[in-house]
């Protein structure tokens, strides 16, 4: 393995902040990039929005020469250069849509050292100039993007993705980082296999979006219910996913004749069309982009707030990784299906033609699809559970949580389930488990003997159906006591918990099958919303104009809005109120690169609007000494114990939020002990708060204008570090 400067590693703090404006890293993503700079082939599983691009971006940017980066979609390569480009990167894609004279200056940028990131498609690769030409230029890695493509088990299968790995190894001996949104451990082991990455660095994320609301809805009047739903979510953004370009078209037309902005996208449109109405999307031209289930790849915008699918997609992967386009922000995400069996039936038709491969792939897949709309129990234990991830309890933000399906007590009949799989030896799938329960005699039964078994047909004692059966097995297997063979697709195996279950066995709890003919609709009940969170501590009205301005800004620079400021940098704009460049650049997500390049109208906006409206900021906050009622006083104390927004007392007591906290002070220092967690995890992350504490833990002195100093340019306001001295108080205090 290479050596790596020690001044690569601790820039790489600085450029994340100068750069793309974070002040730390999230999850793996430092190791991931250390593993890469350091040589070692590095696989990456990440859902969407959890940070991947930056695993391969920030390396690049570091690292002397170009970082090749393959990845599938034109669409998605152009929406990451212009982001790049935004940030004042040199990175440029090679595709067909380039001319003869743009493709020659991308290959001598490549070849003088000045680019840093090369997107290119895998077909690009295998032309013979471009492999010369990669021969010759100084390349620092590769990145293959969507890696999933690789595998056949996947739901994206791109067979030119199979030959990469002899191509990379054409043009030398590279490091390679693989990345993924969606790998099932089927499709995990494929890809590395592919690649010849078996021992690679592997850094598996969680695949929990806690931020997304998963419902599914019965397809009856299913025009009329998206009509309504994308109404009740006026002005902000969607996508809504369909089977077949001509409902693509239909649902665009239906969504415009009601005043939605909607316009359609899919491989039929002319490039040119596609183009203009997926930029229309990114710019917020239109709220709404109806898609084919292959356009997904293509959109890389964090506040999509909603993703329909308005017909049930192929498979589970295929349908996380479109609902995964929702919430990419960590703010709201709603993901809705249609389902009816019809469209299964359609897909089962689609699949014909294929080889017998193929074709049993595909229906696997689709099965799984099938098995999630129907069963009753905790979608994102569901989706967890499929891509090898278990999950202890129920998650109480998905519809089958919030309206739970009838349930029913089991016993002997999990023991039953559990001895069928061990008598079988641990080598079937769900349907033959459930066809030697039910004695349903067909040739497999027959050849392997199970015919014979004891636990043949003794399911039929419990007068349960072979429909019960499959979904009891299914359901245990998501809650542990089975689980799928890695090797062998569909197969169960018992898990060690499931071994114990027959020894000292217990009653457990499972819900029924929705029956989706039965279901009632939205016209049958109107409290099918997703559940929201609490109102906002920002202020809506500076929001509004801010994200006026982000969008003038975006136009005249010919950039997607959210390339300016991100919401949840313009949320903390309305909270915090920075008037200079310095408070500005403080803002999460910003950085003072992004504050020269696009600050200072929105530092004009902010300034006006504080002296329009005599709002008074942080820094413009005196302590005041005030006389101090005992009324007010145990007010404050029953709403923290109530756990009310902090900006919701002040507002009901007429105080401005400086006067609440002098009040809250006073309570804290005459010995009561407050606990506003509740309050505090909202505005601060937990190394912030870790960081404050531990300073009051060490300083001399609890003075608020002593700790400014220590803390003035490390991004903590002055309100911050108050929450933060009444939390010690209180902990260690009192």
């Amino acid at each position: 393995m290479m050596q790596v400067d020690q001044t690569v590693y601790t820039t790489l703090k600085e450029r994340l902040k100068e750069i793309f404006g974070y002040n730390q890293f999230r999850g793996d993503q430092e190791a991931i990039i250390h593993s890469i700079l350091s040589g070692y082939n590095t696989f990456v599983i990440m859902p969407t929005g959890a940070g991947k691009s930056l695993c391969y971006q920030l390396p690049a940017i570091v690292s002397e020469g170009t970082a090749v980066v393959i990845s599938p979609l034109i669409a998605l390569m152009k929406n990451q250069v212009d982001q790049l480009n935004a940030f004042g990167i040199n990175a440029q894609f090679l595709n067909s849509t380039l001319s003869k004279t743009e493709m020659n200056r991308v290959k001598r940028d490549t070849l003088n050292g000045t680019l840093k990131l090369l997107y290119i498609a895998p077909e690009s690769l295998t032309k013979e100039e471009n492999l010369d030409f990669l021969k010759k230029a100084n390349i620092s890695f590769v990145a293959i993007d969507e890696a999933h493509c690789i595998s056949e088990w996947g739901h994206d299968f791109r067979p030119e993705y199979r030959k990469i790995r002899g191509i990379v190894d054409n043009i030398g001996n590279l490091p390679v980082i693989a990345l993924t949104a969606t790998a099932t451990p089927k499709v995990q082991q494929d890809i590395q296999k592919n690649l010849q990455m078996e021992d690679a660095h592997l850094y598996k994320t969680s695949f929990n979006r806690k931020n997304l609301y998963y419902e599914i809805k019965p397809k009856v009047d299913a025009k009329k219910q998206l009509i309504k739903y994308v109404k009740q979510h006026k002005g902000k953004s969607g996508i809504i996913y369909c089977l077949s370009r001509k409902t693509v078209e239909e649902i665009a037309e239906l969504l415009s004749v009601n005043d939605v902005k909607a316009l359609p996208y899919h491989a039929g449109l002319d490039p040119q069309t596609r183009m203009h109405n997926q930029d229309a999307f990114l710019n917020e031209d239109v709220d709404v982009v109806c898609a084919t289930i292959a356009f997904g790849m293509g959109i890389d915008k964090p506040d999509v707030r909603f993703v329909i699918h308005y017909d049930a997609p192929k498979s589970l992967e295929g349908y996380y990784q479109e609902t995964g386009r929702a919430g990419r922000d960590g703010l709201e995400g709603n993901c809705v299906m249609f389902y009816s069996y019809d469209d299964i039936q359609k897909l089962e038709k689609f699949n014909k033609d294929k080889s017998v491969t193929e074709r049993d792939n595909a229906k696997h897949l689709l099965g799984e699809m099938v098995s999630y709309a129907n069963l009753g129990v905790c979608r994102r234990r569901q989706l967890l559970g499929y891509f090898g991830e278990y999950m202890e309890k129920d998650c109480g933000f998905c519809d089958n949580c919030v309206k739970p399906a009838p349930t029913f007590k089991v016993q002997n009949e999990v023991v039953l389930a559990l001895q069928t799989v061990l008598q079988t030896d641990q080598r079937f799938d769900v349907t033959h488990l459930s066809d030697v329960l039910t004695a349903t005699s067909n040739q497999y039964v027959t050849s392997y003997e199970h015919n014979r078994l004891d636990v043949y047909g003794k399911g039929r004692e419990f007068n349960e159906t072979a429909e019960f059966w499959c979904s009891l097995i299914k359901q245990i297997t998501i809650y542990g006591y089975l689980e799928k063979d890695v090797d062998n697709y569909g197969i169960l195996k018992l898990t060690q918990r499931g071994m114990n279950y027959i020894e000292d066995p217990y009653p457990l709890t499972l819900h029924k099958n929705h029956d989706y003919d039965h279901l009632p609709t939205d016209e049958d009940e109107d409290k099918d919303a997703a559940p929201t969170s609490g109102g906002a501590a920002y202020d809506q009205e500076l929001l509004g104009l801010l994200k006026a301005l982000r969008k003038k800004v975006a136009k005249e620079k010919n950039l997607p809005p959210y390339v300016i400021f991100q919401d949840p940098s313009m949320e903390e704009m309305a909270t915090t109120y920075p008037t200079t460049r310095e408070e500005m650049a403080q803002i999460n997500g910003v950085g003072l690169g992004k504050v020269q390049k696009f600050g200072r109208p929105f530092i004009e906006l902010i300034a006006k609007y504080v002296e329009d409206n005599d709002i008074e900021t942080a820094k413009d906050v005196v302590i005041k000494s005030t006389v101090n009622k005992s009324k007010v006083k145990i007010y404050i104390i029953q709403q923290i114990d109530r756990k009310v927004d902090l900006d919701e007392i002040a507002e009901s007591k007429s105080l401005q939020m400086e006067d609440l906290m002098e009040e809250i002070e006073h309570i804290c220092y005459s010995g009561t002990r407050l606990n506003l967690d509740y309050y505090i995890n909202q505005v601060m992350d937990e190394d912030r708060q870790d960081e404050i504490f531990d300073y009051f833990m060490q300083a001399e002195t609890d003075n608020i204008a002593v700790a400014m100093e220590q803390f003035g340019g490390d991004d903590f306001t002055e309100q911050d570090l108050r929450l933060m001295r009444i939390k010690f108080l209180s902990e260690v205090a009192n």
